[in-house]
């Protein structure tokens, strides 16, 4: 990648989709400014400061700063996920992602509209200037439009631009609250509250720990493919031994990102609503709590088997190997070897699951031993980092592909001439 590079700028197409991506990705950091109609923004951000430390902190992160604005943004996007089932089929399935996104977003609009009518500022103003049912519809609307909108754009950038658009989109909302974790470091270790010896632990920790993920991102096991040479006429084709690489976290970020969801945005909701039952979920669900951090590694070993499952299928890469006259040596071609390639797999799985539950319950640790003043690790860190070596990969494939065209164009392969 650092060789391809200073040659970016040669390629005309892959430099219209960095510009486009970046295009997108001003646009969504613009809409997390624009604040929904009705609320009193002094008044709401004087709750985020009393609430600071709390669950709202680790919400508002995936957002961007969206949800502690309340801007037309705040539910974010929802990360999904299309299977490629033919082309028929991953249309099918999108259209379902999209339809249940957006009713799942005018139920979440109803429930924080609702919340926070009943929620006051620090010196008791209300937070929502006009509370009622104009409010309510005005909210839903509002906010599931910015979701449908960011939906759209991370399409676009999926389709015009370069990686993937959901990714980015969070990946870029995470960044955004680097420069404010920062700055509130260095205030804590002017008031004496951090010392400095704390401060370069952590810092020698966030190398260490971004080595580690990088570490296993790119874990493989390699399974030996082993094809058989075919005499054609005079010529002996194909023949020799390749790979199949089986990656040690198939399922990316995506398990983290899924379980963080299913926690974070209800009892987010929970918060908003001022009922007793309510608040017993919310305060039981804070980051650094057990009951939070036990839920959430069962549902990020649960996604990562789920996922997995989706992307992987054994018994069609057994079938297709099959077909092309490739196996694995020592075990037989078919059924065998998809039950050989399932048991390597569930093993590296096994790994990947315990890895991924490790980085994520890392932010909960440094809060509660270091009173690290941000979330350090877990989902947002697995983001960071996975999204920025799948854009570079991205941009790679594209140079590699755009080298090979050059050779292609160069070179001139003539056929003998009858003279």
């Amino acid at each position: 990648m650092a060789a391809l590079t200073p040659n970016i700028s040669k390629v005309p197409e892959l430099n219209r989709r960095i510009l486009i991506t970046l295009v997108m990705l001003a646009i969504f950091r613009i809409g997390v400014f624009i604040p929904t109609p009705g609320i009193d923004s002094e008044a709401l951000a004087g709750f985020f400061k009393s609430a600071s430390g709390t669950l709202l902190d680790f919400a508002t992160m995936f957002t961007g700063g969206a949800l502690e604005r309340f801007s037309v943004f705040a539910l974010g996007i929802m990360p999904y996920k299309l299977q490629k089932e033919g082309e028929s089929g991953r249309k099918t399935i999108t259209q379902y992602t999209r339809y249940s996104t957006i009713v799942l977003s005018l139920v979440q609009g109803f429930m924080i509209a609702v919340g926070l009518e009943s929620m006051r500022g620090p010196a008791g103003e209300p937070i929502v200037l006009s509370p009622g049912w104009d409010f309510r519809i005005l909210t839903m609307i509002t906010l599931t439009s910015g979701t449908a909108f960011l939906m759209w754009l991370g399409e676009q950038i999926t389709e015009r631009g370069v990686g993937n658009g959901i990714s980015l989109i969070i990946f870029v909302g995470i960044v955004a609250n680097m420069p404010s974790a920062m700055y509130n470091t260095v205030l804590l270790v002017r008031a004496g509250e951090m010392s400095i010896f704390v401060i370069f632990f952590l810092l020698v920790l966030m190398v260490a720990v971004v080595a580690f993920i990088v570490f296993m991102e790119m874990g493989q096991r390699k399974i030996p493919i082993q094809y058989p040479k075919r005499v054609v006429g005079r010529k002996v084709m194909g023949g020799g031994t390749q790979h199949l690489p089986l990656k040690v976290n198939t399922s990316g970020v995506i398990p983290p990102i899924f379980a963080s969801s299913i926690i974070v945005f209800p009892a987010t909701v929970a918060n908003f609503i001022d009922v007793p039952y309510m608040k017993w979920i919310s305060n039981s669900l804070m980051p650094d709590g057990l009951l939070y951090n036990l839920l959430y590694v069962v549902l990020i070993v649960f996604f990562t088997f789920f996922y997995t499952a989706i992307q992987f299928n054994p018994k069609d890469v057994a079938e297709n190997l099959k077909k092309y006259g490739g196996f694995v040596p020592g075990i037989r071609p078919g059924a065998n070897t998809a039950d050989y390639l399932d048991t390597v797999l569930t093993r590296l799985t096994v790994w990947g699951a315990a890895y991924l539950a490790a980085v994520c319950v890392l932010p909960s640790f440094l809060v509660a031993e270091f009173n690290a003043p941000f979330y350090f690790g877990g989902t947002a860190l697995l983001i960071v980092v996975g999204v920025g070596m799948d854009t570079a990969q991205q941009i790679e494939s594209h140079m590699l592909a755009r080298s090979y065209e050059g050779l292609l164009k160069k070179g001139k392969i003539k056929g003998r001439g009858l003279s």
